[in-house]
Protein backbone atom coordinates (compact mmCIF):
# COMPACT_ATOMS: atom_id res chain seq x y z
CA UNK A 1 0.00 0.00 0.00
CA UNK A 2 1.30 3.39 -1.16
CA UNK A 3 2.16 5.75 1.83
CA UNK A 4 0.17 8.58 2.63
CA UNK A 5 2.23 11.94 3.51
CA UNK A 6 0.74 14.26 5.94
CA UNK A 7 1.72 17.69 5.01
CA UNK A 8 2.22 19.39 7.95
CA UNK A 9 0.35 22.27 9.65
CA UNK A 10 1.39 26.23 9.14
CA UNK A 11 2.05 25.33 13.02
CA UNK A 12 4.33 22.60 12.78
CA UNK A 13 5.82 24.38 10.36
CA UNK A 14 7.27 26.83 12.47
CA UNK A 15 7.43 24.94 15.35
CA UNK A 16 10.45 22.85 13.25
CA UNK A 17 12.13 26.03 11.97
CA UNK A 18 12.65 27.08 15.38
CA UNK A 19 14.29 23.76 16.41
CA UNK A 20 15.96 24.03 13.16
CA UNK A 21 17.53 27.60 14.07
CA UNK A 22 18.31 26.58 17.43
CA UNK A 23 19.61 23.18 16.51
CA UNK A 24 23.00 25.55 15.41
CA UNK A 25 22.45 23.75 12.19
CA UNK A 26 20.84 26.20 9.84
CA UNK A 27 20.24 24.72 6.28
CA UNK A 28 19.81 28.36 4.81
CA UNK A 29 20.50 27.90 0.95
CA UNK A 30 22.86 31.22 1.23
CA UNK A 31 24.75 29.95 4.76
CA UNK A 32 24.88 26.28 3.83
CA UNK A 33 26.94 27.23 0.66
CA UNK A 34 30.36 27.17 1.62
CA UNK A 35 31.86 28.98 -1.39
CA UNK A 36 28.86 31.95 -0.36
CA UNK A 37 31.26 35.28 0.02
CA UNK A 38 29.14 36.62 3.47
CA UNK A 39 31.54 36.70 6.33
CA UNK A 40 30.47 34.17 8.79
CA UNK A 41 29.04 34.57 12.34
CA UNK A 42 30.78 33.37 15.04
CA UNK A 43 29.81 30.04 16.35
CA UNK A 44 26.35 30.26 18.41
CA UNK A 45 26.95 29.68 22.04
CA UNK A 46 23.32 28.05 22.75
CA UNK A 47 23.69 25.80 19.33
CA UNK A 48 22.21 22.23 20.39
CA UNK A 49 20.55 23.71 23.32
CA UNK A 50 16.38 23.27 23.18
CA UNK A 51 14.53 26.47 24.99
CA UNK A 52 11.15 26.53 25.75
CA UNK A 53 8.73 28.15 22.72
CA UNK A 54 6.85 30.13 25.17
CA UNK A 55 7.07 31.99 28.59
CA UNK A 56 4.84 31.36 31.70
CA UNK A 57 2.68 34.40 32.12
CA UNK A 58 2.00 35.64 35.81
CA UNK A 59 -1.40 35.71 35.80
CA UNK A 60 -1.61 37.99 38.78
CA UNK A 61 0.23 40.80 36.80
CA UNK A 62 -1.97 40.85 33.95
CA UNK A 63 -3.78 44.30 33.70
CA UNK A 64 -7.43 44.18 33.02
CA UNK A 65 -8.89 44.65 29.44
CA UNK A 66 -12.47 45.16 29.72
CA UNK A 67 -15.35 47.02 31.57
CA UNK A 68 -18.81 46.09 32.70
CA UNK A 69 -21.35 48.61 33.59
CA UNK A 70 -24.43 46.95 35.99
CA UNK A 71 -26.84 49.21 37.47
CA UNK A 72 -30.07 48.83 38.51
CA UNK A 73 -33.39 49.71 36.60
CA UNK A 74 -34.16 53.37 38.09
CA UNK A 75 -38.08 54.96 37.88
CA UNK A 76 -37.53 58.85 39.18
CA UNK A 77 -40.24 61.21 39.03
CA UNK A 78 -42.40 62.97 42.11
CA UNK A 79 -45.10 60.47 43.43
CA UNK A 80 -43.86 57.29 41.97
CA UNK A 81 -44.09 55.69 45.32
CA UNK A 82 -47.86 54.94 44.79
CA UNK A 83 -46.47 52.41 42.24
CA UNK A 84 -45.04 49.76 43.91
CA UNK A 85 -47.85 47.75 45.08
CA UNK A 86 -48.61 47.32 41.23
CA UNK A 87 -44.92 46.33 40.93
CA UNK A 88 -44.91 43.71 43.36
CA UNK A 89 -48.19 42.30 41.73
CA UNK A 90 -46.92 42.40 38.29
CA UNK A 91 -43.96 39.74 39.58
CA UNK A 92 -45.85 38.06 41.62
CA UNK A 93 -45.18 38.22 44.60
CA UNK A 94 -46.77 36.60 47.62
CA UNK A 95 -44.72 37.42 50.93
CA UNK A 96 -42.86 40.74 50.34
CA UNK A 97 -40.19 41.58 53.47
CA UNK A 98 -40.49 45.21 53.97
CA UNK A 99 -36.99 46.66 55.39
CA UNK A 100 -37.45 50.10 57.23
CA UNK A 101 -36.24 52.02 60.19
CA UNK A 102 -37.37 53.88 63.24
CA UNK A 103 -37.60 57.35 62.01
CA UNK A 104 -38.80 56.38 58.48
CA UNK A 105 -41.74 54.35 59.97
CA UNK A 106 -43.52 57.05 60.97
CA UNK A 107 -42.69 59.47 57.43
CA UNK A 108 -44.97 59.66 54.23
CA UNK A 109 -43.05 57.50 52.48
CA UNK A 110 -44.05 53.66 54.12
CA UNK A 111 -47.28 55.29 54.50
CA UNK A 112 -47.32 55.69 50.80
CA UNK A 113 -45.85 52.00 50.33
CA UNK A 114 -48.15 50.36 52.69
CA UNK A 115 -50.96 51.93 51.46
CA UNK A 116 -49.69 50.78 47.89
CA UNK A 117 -49.34 47.03 48.78
CA UNK A 118 -52.15 46.70 50.70
CA UNK A 119 -54.74 48.42 47.82
CA UNK A 120 -52.70 45.33 45.30
CA UNK A 121 -54.10 42.96 48.02
CA UNK A 122 -49.75 41.99 48.30
CA UNK A 123 -49.09 40.26 51.64
CA UNK A 124 -46.12 41.62 53.63
CA UNK A 125 -44.17 41.74 56.85
CA UNK A 126 -42.37 45.12 58.09
CA UNK A 127 -38.70 44.69 59.78
CA UNK A 128 -37.96 48.30 61.15
CA UNK A 129 -35.47 47.70 63.81
CA UNK A 130 -32.71 48.89 60.76
CA UNK A 131 -29.84 50.45 62.10
CA UNK A 132 -28.33 53.98 61.38
CA UNK A 133 -24.87 53.16 60.17
CA UNK A 134 -25.76 49.33 61.05
CA UNK A 135 -23.21 46.73 62.73
CA UNK A 136 -22.82 43.08 62.11
CA UNK A 137 -24.73 42.33 65.25
CA UNK A 138 -27.87 44.32 63.60
CA UNK A 139 -27.27 42.92 60.31
CA UNK A 140 -27.42 39.52 61.88
CA UNK A 141 -30.76 40.74 64.07
CA UNK A 142 -32.33 41.80 60.42
CA UNK A 143 -31.10 38.69 59.01
CA UNK A 144 -32.39 36.32 61.69
CA UNK A 145 -36.09 37.95 61.07
CA UNK A 146 -36.37 36.83 57.44
CA UNK A 147 -35.40 33.79 57.56
CA UNK A 148 -38.55 32.19 59.19
CA UNK A 149 -40.78 33.94 57.24
CA UNK A 150 -38.85 33.02 54.39
CA UNK A 151 -40.23 36.40 51.86
CA UNK A 152 -40.18 36.11 47.75
CA UNK A 153 -39.69 39.68 47.30
CA UNK A 154 -37.83 42.59 49.78
CA UNK A 155 -38.59 46.37 49.71
CA UNK A 156 -36.39 48.80 51.38
CA UNK A 157 -37.81 51.91 52.70
CA UNK A 158 -35.60 54.53 54.13
CA UNK A 159 -31.71 55.19 53.62
CA UNK A 160 -28.78 53.69 52.70
CA UNK A 161 -28.13 52.03 55.46
CA UNK A 162 -31.88 50.78 55.65
CA UNK A 163 -31.25 49.66 51.81
CA UNK A 164 -27.95 48.32 52.53
CA UNK A 165 -29.30 46.02 55.30
CA UNK A 166 -32.28 44.56 52.93
CA UNK A 167 -29.70 43.66 49.78
CA UNK A 168 -27.82 41.32 52.98
CA UNK A 169 -31.07 39.95 54.23
CA UNK A 170 -32.27 39.34 50.86
CA UNK A 171 -28.66 37.46 50.16
CA UNK A 172 -28.36 35.16 53.41
CA UNK A 173 -32.13 33.97 53.15
CA UNK A 174 -30.96 33.10 49.57
CA UNK A 175 -28.25 31.41 50.71
CA UNK A 176 -29.23 29.86 54.70
CA UNK A 177 -26.42 27.93 54.46
CA UNK A 178 -24.32 30.10 54.15
CA UNK A 179 -21.50 31.84 56.54
CA UNK A 180 -21.77 35.24 57.70
CA UNK A 181 -18.04 36.30 56.20
CA UNK A 182 -18.37 33.93 53.24
CA UNK A 183 -19.47 37.01 50.94
CA UNK A 184 -17.58 39.64 53.20
CA UNK A 185 -14.57 41.63 51.21
CA UNK A 186 -11.73 39.95 51.55
CA UNK A 187 -9.06 40.50 53.25
CA UNK A 188 -11.53 40.54 56.84
CA UNK A 189 -13.53 37.93 54.74
CA UNK A 190 -13.53 35.19 52.49
CA UNK A 191 -14.65 37.45 49.66
CA UNK A 192 -16.07 34.67 47.61
CA UNK A 193 -18.54 35.51 44.23
CA UNK A 194 -22.58 35.60 44.91
CA UNK A 195 -23.46 33.07 42.33
CA UNK A 196 -27.18 32.28 44.04
CA UNK A 197 -30.33 34.17 41.86
CA UNK A 198 -31.71 36.40 45.03
CA UNK A 199 -34.89 37.48 45.30
CA UNK A 200 -36.31 40.89 43.16
CA UNK A 201 -35.90 43.78 45.65
CA UNK A 202 -36.91 47.54 45.11
CA UNK A 203 -35.41 50.40 47.24
CA UNK A 204 -37.05 53.46 47.96
CA UNK A 205 -34.41 55.91 48.84
CA UNK A 206 -35.23 58.63 51.18
CA UNK A 207 -31.68 60.32 51.55
CA UNK A 208 -30.20 61.66 48.45
CA UNK A 209 -27.00 60.30 49.45
CA UNK A 210 -25.65 56.92 49.38
CA UNK A 211 -26.72 55.23 45.69
CA UNK A 212 -27.65 52.14 47.42
CA UNK A 213 -30.41 52.11 45.12
CA UNK A 214 -28.29 51.36 41.91
CA UNK A 215 -25.37 49.25 43.22
CA UNK A 216 -24.28 45.86 44.33
CA UNK A 217 -22.64 47.43 47.64
CA UNK A 218 -23.75 47.13 51.57
CA UNK A 219 -21.58 48.56 54.17
CA UNK A 220 -21.23 47.44 57.76
CA UNK A 221 -19.16 47.60 60.85
CA UNK A 222 -17.36 44.33 61.45
CA UNK A 223 -17.32 45.05 65.44
CA UNK A 224 -14.65 42.22 66.40
CA UNK A 225 -12.22 43.44 63.61
CA UNK A 226 -12.44 47.20 64.33
CA UNK A 227 -13.44 48.29 60.79
CA UNK A 228 -16.10 48.88 58.52
CA UNK A 229 -16.66 46.79 55.75
CA UNK A 230 -18.97 45.16 53.19
CA UNK A 231 -20.01 42.62 50.43
CA UNK A 232 -19.95 43.91 46.61
CA UNK A 233 -21.46 42.15 43.84
CA UNK A 234 -23.36 43.07 40.57
CA UNK A 235 -25.59 40.34 42.32
CA UNK A 236 -26.54 42.22 45.30
CA UNK A 237 -27.59 45.03 43.73
CA UNK A 238 -31.74 46.17 43.60
CA UNK A 239 -34.33 45.16 41.28
CA UNK A 240 -35.57 48.65 41.03
CA UNK A 241 -34.82 51.55 42.82
CA UNK A 242 -37.97 54.15 42.73
CA UNK A 243 -36.27 57.46 42.90
CA UNK A 244 -39.19 59.69 44.59
CA UNK A 245 -38.02 63.78 45.47
CA UNK A 246 -41.35 63.92 47.50
CA UNK A 247 -39.32 61.34 49.61
CA UNK A 248 -36.72 63.38 50.44
CA UNK A 249 -38.91 65.85 51.42
CA UNK A 250 -38.26 65.61 55.23
CA UNK A 251 -34.49 64.95 55.50
CA UNK A 252 -33.27 67.86 58.11
CA UNK A 253 -30.69 70.29 56.88
CA UNK A 254 -27.52 68.10 58.29
CA UNK A 255 -29.01 64.95 56.54
CA UNK A 256 -29.17 67.13 53.25
CA UNK A 257 -25.47 68.01 54.29
CA UNK A 258 -23.79 64.20 55.25
CA UNK A 259 -25.46 62.93 52.46
CA UNK A 260 -25.02 64.75 49.78
CA UNK A 261 -21.40 65.18 50.82
CA UNK A 262 -21.54 61.04 49.89
CA UNK A 263 -22.09 61.78 46.45
CA UNK A 264 -19.67 64.26 46.39
CA UNK A 265 -17.29 62.07 47.31
CA UNK A 266 -18.81 59.25 45.24
CA UNK A 267 -18.30 61.02 42.31
CA UNK A 268 -14.74 62.85 42.53
CA UNK A 269 -13.71 59.52 43.69
CA UNK A 270 -14.67 57.70 40.88
CA UNK A 271 -13.98 60.32 38.40
CA UNK A 272 -10.40 60.36 39.92
CA UNK A 273 -9.92 56.56 40.70
CA UNK A 274 -7.27 54.96 38.32
CA UNK A 275 -8.06 53.86 34.80
CA UNK A 276 -10.00 50.47 35.07
CA UNK A 277 -6.90 48.91 32.27
CA UNK A 278 -4.48 49.70 34.63
CA UNK A 279 -6.18 47.25 37.81
CA UNK A 280 -4.52 43.76 38.45
CA UNK A 281 -5.21 41.16 38.30
CA UNK A 282 -6.99 40.14 35.21
CA UNK A 283 -10.02 38.30 36.69
CA UNK A 284 -9.53 34.56 34.68
CA UNK A 285 -13.19 34.21 35.08
CA UNK A 286 -16.16 37.21 34.23
CA UNK A 287 -17.93 36.12 37.50
CA UNK A 288 -14.46 37.33 39.78
CA UNK A 289 -14.57 40.78 37.90
CA UNK A 290 -15.19 43.33 40.93
CA UNK A 291 -18.13 45.64 40.89
CA UNK A 292 -15.42 48.51 41.36
CA UNK A 293 -13.31 48.22 37.96
CA UNK A 294 -11.24 51.84 38.30
CA UNK A 295 -12.31 54.45 35.84
CA UNK A 296 -13.84 54.23 32.54
CA UNK A 297 -16.06 56.07 29.64
CA UNK A 298 -19.37 55.60 30.72
CA UNK A 299 -18.60 55.75 34.24
CA UNK A 300 -16.97 58.97 33.44
CA UNK A 301 -19.89 60.38 31.98
CA UNK A 302 -22.25 60.17 35.51
CA UNK A 303 -19.50 60.82 38.01
CA UNK A 304 -18.59 64.26 36.24
CA UNK A 305 -22.78 65.51 35.63
CA UNK A 306 -22.90 63.87 39.66
CA UNK A 307 -20.27 66.23 40.84
CA UNK A 308 -21.29 69.33 38.93
CA UNK A 309 -25.01 69.23 40.05
CA UNK A 310 -23.38 68.81 43.39
CA UNK A 311 -21.23 71.48 43.54
CA UNK A 312 -24.62 73.50 42.39
CA UNK A 313 -27.60 72.30 44.20
CA UNK A 314 -26.09 71.16 47.73
CA UNK A 315 -25.48 74.32 49.25
CA UNK A 316 -29.19 75.05 48.27
CA UNK A 317 -30.70 72.21 49.74
CA UNK A 318 -28.92 72.56 52.80
CA UNK A 319 -29.81 76.14 52.92
CA UNK A 320 -33.64 75.54 52.30
CA UNK A 321 -34.82 73.02 52.93
CA UNK A 322 -38.52 74.06 51.09
CA UNK A 323 -36.15 74.25 47.65
CA UNK A 324 -37.95 72.07 45.59
CA UNK A 325 -35.86 72.08 42.43
CA UNK A 326 -32.63 71.90 44.37
CA UNK A 327 -34.03 68.45 46.15
CA UNK A 328 -34.96 66.94 43.11
CA UNK A 329 -31.19 67.58 41.68
CA UNK A 330 -29.90 66.26 44.35
CA UNK A 331 -31.85 62.67 44.72
CA UNK A 332 -31.00 62.44 40.56
CA UNK A 333 -27.22 63.62 41.28
CA UNK A 334 -27.16 60.43 44.16
CA UNK A 335 -28.50 58.06 41.44
CA UNK A 336 -26.27 59.26 38.92
CA UNK A 337 -22.87 59.06 41.42
CA UNK A 338 -24.24 56.02 41.98
CA UNK A 339 -23.98 54.26 38.87
CA UNK A 340 -20.86 56.28 38.36
CA UNK A 341 -19.28 54.81 41.23
CA UNK A 342 -21.16 51.58 41.23
CA UNK A 343 -19.03 50.33 38.17
CA UNK A 344 -15.75 52.29 38.77
CA UNK A 345 -15.51 52.42 42.43
CA UNK A 346 -14.13 54.74 44.83
CA UNK A 347 -10.64 54.76 46.40
CA UNK A 348 -9.46 56.99 49.31
CA UNK A 349 -11.79 59.20 51.29
CA UNK A 350 -13.76 56.14 51.75
CA UNK A 351 -11.30 53.64 52.19
CA UNK A 352 -9.74 56.13 55.43
CA UNK A 353 -14.13 57.08 56.06
CA UNK A 354 -14.50 53.47 57.51
CA UNK A 355 -11.90 53.42 60.70
CA UNK A 356 -12.80 56.77 61.16
CA UNK A 357 -16.87 55.92 61.54
CA UNK A 358 -16.05 52.56 63.59
CA UNK A 359 -13.04 54.03 65.70
CA UNK A 360 -15.02 57.14 66.63
CA UNK A 361 -13.96 58.92 69.74
CA UNK A 362 -17.50 59.95 71.15
CA UNK A 363 -18.77 62.39 68.42
CA UNK A 364 -22.17 62.85 67.89
CA UNK A 365 -23.15 64.92 64.94
CA UNK A 366 -25.79 67.69 65.51
CA UNK A 367 -29.06 67.64 63.60
CA UNK A 368 -28.98 63.44 63.95
CA UNK A 369 -32.14 62.10 66.04
CA UNK A 370 -30.15 58.94 67.76
CA UNK A 371 -29.16 58.66 71.17
CA UNK A 372 -25.76 57.59 70.37
CA UNK A 373 -22.06 58.70 69.16
CA UNK A 374 -22.66 58.50 65.25
CA UNK A 375 -20.02 60.37 62.74
CA UNK A 376 -22.19 60.17 59.53
CA UNK A 377 -20.52 58.47 56.81
CA UNK A 378 -20.61 61.76 54.42
CA UNK A 379 -19.07 63.30 57.19
CA UNK A 380 -16.39 61.15 57.42
CA UNK A 381 -15.59 60.83 53.81
CA UNK A 382 -15.55 64.82 53.33
CA UNK A 383 -13.66 65.17 56.28
CA UNK A 384 -10.34 63.62 54.67
CA UNK A 385 -11.41 65.03 51.18
CA UNK A 386 -9.14 68.09 50.94
CA UNK A 387 -5.99 65.62 52.14
CA UNK A 388 -6.14 63.20 49.94
CA UNK A 389 -6.69 64.81 46.43
CA UNK A 390 -3.85 67.08 47.34
CA UNK A 391 -1.79 63.69 47.32
CA UNK A 392 -3.37 62.07 43.96
CA UNK A 393 -3.48 65.38 41.94
CA UNK A 394 -0.37 64.06 40.60
CA UNK A 395 -1.49 61.08 39.34
CA UNK A 396 -3.74 62.69 36.59
CA UNK A 397 -3.74 66.82 36.90
CA UNK A 398 -5.90 67.05 33.49
CA UNK A 399 -8.84 65.39 35.80
CA UNK A 400 -8.12 66.72 38.96
CA UNK A 401 -8.19 70.52 37.46
CA UNK A 402 -11.32 69.20 35.20
CA UNK A 403 -12.65 68.83 38.91
CA UNK A 404 -11.38 72.09 40.08
CA UNK A 405 -13.59 73.47 36.96
CA UNK A 406 -16.48 71.98 38.47
CA UNK A 407 -16.09 74.16 41.23
CA UNK A 408 -15.65 77.59 39.87
CA UNK A 409 -11.80 77.39 39.46
CA UNK A 410 -10.44 79.29 36.73
CA UNK A 411 -8.04 76.81 35.77
CA UNK A 412 -6.60 78.54 32.33
CA UNK A 413 -3.52 79.64 34.11
CA UNK A 414 -2.84 76.83 36.86
CA UNK A 415 0.02 74.37 36.17
CA UNK A 416 -0.51 70.85 36.24
CA UNK A 417 1.80 70.13 38.83
CA UNK A 418 -0.26 72.34 41.20
CA UNK A 419 -3.51 70.07 40.10
CA UNK A 420 -4.12 68.34 43.30
CA UNK A 421 -3.68 71.44 45.54
CA UNK A 422 -5.80 73.70 43.16
CA UNK A 423 -8.73 71.37 43.71
CA UNK A 424 -7.59 70.43 47.49
CA UNK A 425 -8.11 74.73 48.39
CA UNK A 426 -11.71 74.52 45.98
CA UNK A 427 -12.76 71.28 48.16
CA UNK A 428 -11.83 72.92 51.70
CA UNK A 429 -13.39 76.71 50.39
CA UNK A 430 -16.91 74.49 49.43
CA UNK A 431 -16.71 72.15 52.54
CA UNK A 432 -16.40 75.38 54.98
CA UNK A 433 -19.14 77.13 53.13
CA UNK A 434 -21.88 74.36 53.71
CA UNK A 435 -21.83 75.27 57.48
CA UNK A 436 -21.43 72.87 60.17
CA UNK A 437 -18.95 70.64 59.27
CA UNK A 438 -15.75 69.28 60.74
CA UNK A 439 -12.73 71.18 59.63
CA UNK A 440 -10.66 68.51 60.18
CA UNK A 441 -10.19 64.87 62.19
CA UNK A 442 -9.19 66.98 65.08
CA UNK A 443 -12.25 68.18 65.31
CA UNK A 444 -14.59 64.76 65.29
CA UNK A 445 -12.31 64.44 68.54
CA UNK A 446 -9.12 62.27 67.20
CA UNK A 447 -5.87 63.10 67.90
CA UNK A 448 -2.00 62.11 66.62
CA UNK A 449 -2.02 59.44 69.28
CA UNK A 450 -4.96 57.81 67.22
CA UNK A 451 -3.70 57.89 63.30
CA UNK A 452 -1.84 54.27 63.91
CA UNK A 453 -5.05 52.51 64.61
CA UNK A 454 -7.09 54.75 61.74
CA UNK A 455 -3.83 53.19 59.23
CA UNK A 456 -4.32 50.05 60.56
CA UNK A 457 -8.00 49.89 60.06
CA UNK A 458 -7.72 51.55 56.38
CA UNK A 459 -5.02 48.55 55.42
CA UNK A 460 -7.87 45.61 54.85
CA UNK A 461 -9.74 48.03 52.64
CA UNK A 462 -8.12 46.63 49.63
CA UNK A 463 -11.10 46.78 47.35
CA UNK A 464 -10.86 50.05 47.62
CA UNK A 465 -7.71 51.18 48.12
CA UNK A 466 -6.30 49.18 44.55
CA UNK A 467 -7.95 51.97 42.57
CA UNK A 468 -6.37 54.75 44.48
CA UNK A 469 -3.30 56.79 42.65
CA UNK A 470 -0.30 57.09 43.89
CA UNK A 471 -0.52 54.46 46.68
CA UNK A 472 1.58 51.28 47.60
CA UNK A 473 -0.78 49.04 48.16
CA UNK A 474 1.94 46.40 48.88
CA UNK A 475 0.44 46.58 52.77
CA UNK A 476 4.02 47.20 53.38
CA UNK A 477 6.09 50.14 55.29
CA UNK A 478 5.86 52.51 52.26
CA UNK A 479 1.83 51.52 52.18
CA UNK A 480 1.90 52.99 55.79
CA UNK A 481 3.66 55.79 55.45
CA UNK A 482 1.79 57.18 53.15
CA UNK A 483 -1.50 56.72 55.03
CA UNK A 484 -0.12 57.84 58.40
CA UNK A 485 1.23 61.30 56.26
CA UNK A 486 -2.65 61.23 54.95
CA UNK A 487 -4.11 61.12 58.34
CA UNK A 488 -1.80 63.85 59.69
CA UNK A 489 -2.71 65.61 56.93
CA UNK A 490 -6.22 65.63 57.13
CA UNK A 491 -6.46 66.34 61.09
CA UNK A 492 -7.02 70.06 60.40
CA UNK A 493 -7.96 72.10 56.90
Amino acid sequence: MASIRIAPTRAQRAVNLLRTINSGNTACPCHSNPAHHHQHAPPNPYAGRRRSLATPVDRSQQKEYAFEMAASSIRFGPGVTKEVGMDFKNMGAKKVMVVTDGTVQKLDAMKQVQEGLDREGVPYEVFSRSRVEPKDSSIREAIDFAKPYQPDAFLAVGGGSVIDTAKLMNLYTTCPEAEFLDFVNAPLGKGQPITAKLKPLIAVPTTAGTGSETTGTAIFDLVEKKAKTGIAHRNLKPTLGICDPYNTRTMPSAVHASSGLDVLCHSLESWTAIPYNERVPRPQNPINRPAYQGANPISDIFSLQALRDTIKYLPRAVKDPDDWEAQSKMLLAATLAGVGFGNAGVHLCHGMSYPISSQNPGYRHAGYAVDVPIIPHGVSVAVTAPAVFKFTGASNPDRHLAAAEAFGVDISNVKKESAGEVLSEALAEFLVGLGDQPRGLKHLGFKNEHINGLVEGTIPQARVLMLAPNLDTSGGQEEREQLTGLFEEAMEY
